[in-house]
């Protein structure tokens, strides 16, 4: 067969025809290797915000929640709880909080936006131990008024999560950003609207 005889349209038309095939397959090829890329449901809602229902805390007690794959500790303090947050503050390593562990719309001492609901990450600021809750005063040692102590390492907490003095946590318990969507749903994940 010579050069004359190539029928020149039919060779065209499988150019065209494979160049179609392999994008239509590089398409097909590129579908699961992008769609590995996107967060699966799994992850995308562990990092969504979380709601609670306070009202189900009794007072005195503690509820803990999982937000982005840390524990959020929810505590209903009482009058005495609220009480000794003022007492111990000679105690404390940072008592006014001027390390930057929680967001500007929660009130000093109480580090909370409603006094009675405390919200805090439950992780020692020391190497990530979780504390234990120790509402019972003297359950530490004689001096103890209650709050949160880390067995690991012995970092004490008072009952709005500030570290105490001589113990090995550098600073406070972080308070994540939280608002409240009624007067009884907090919003864990969301920062509350200055008021």
């Amino acid at each position: 067969m010579s050069d004359q005889e190539i029928d020149k349209g039919r060779r065209q038309f499988l150019i065209t025809l494979s160049s179609i095939m392999g994008t239509v397959g590089l398409g097909f090829a590129a579908v699961p290797f992008l769609s590995a890329w996107a967060p699966s449901a799994k992850t995308q809602a562990a990092g969504a915000p979380v709601e609670v229902d306070v009202s189900k805390i009794p007072v005195g007690g503690m509820t803990v929640v999982q937000w982005r794959g840390k524990p959020v500790w929810i505590i209903h303090r009482d009058s005495d709880m609220l009480k000794t947050l003022t007492e111990q503050n000679d105690k404390l390593r940072d008592p006014e909080c001027k390390v930057d562990q929680q967001p500007e719309y929660v009130e000093i001492p109480d580090r909370s936006i409603k006094p009675e609901f405390m919200v805090l990450i439950g992780i020692c600021t020391h190497l990530g131990c979780s504390p234990t809750f120790r509402p019972k005063a003297g359950s530490v040692d004689p001096s103890w008024l209650g709050g949160f102590y880390c067995p690991c390492h012995g970092s004490k907490f008072d009952f709005s999560g500030r570290v105490f003095r001589g113990v090995p946590a550098p600073i406070n318990l972080a308070v994540p950003p939280y608002r409240y969507l009624s007067d009884n749903i907090i919003q864990i994940g969301v920062n509350s609207k200055k008021s």
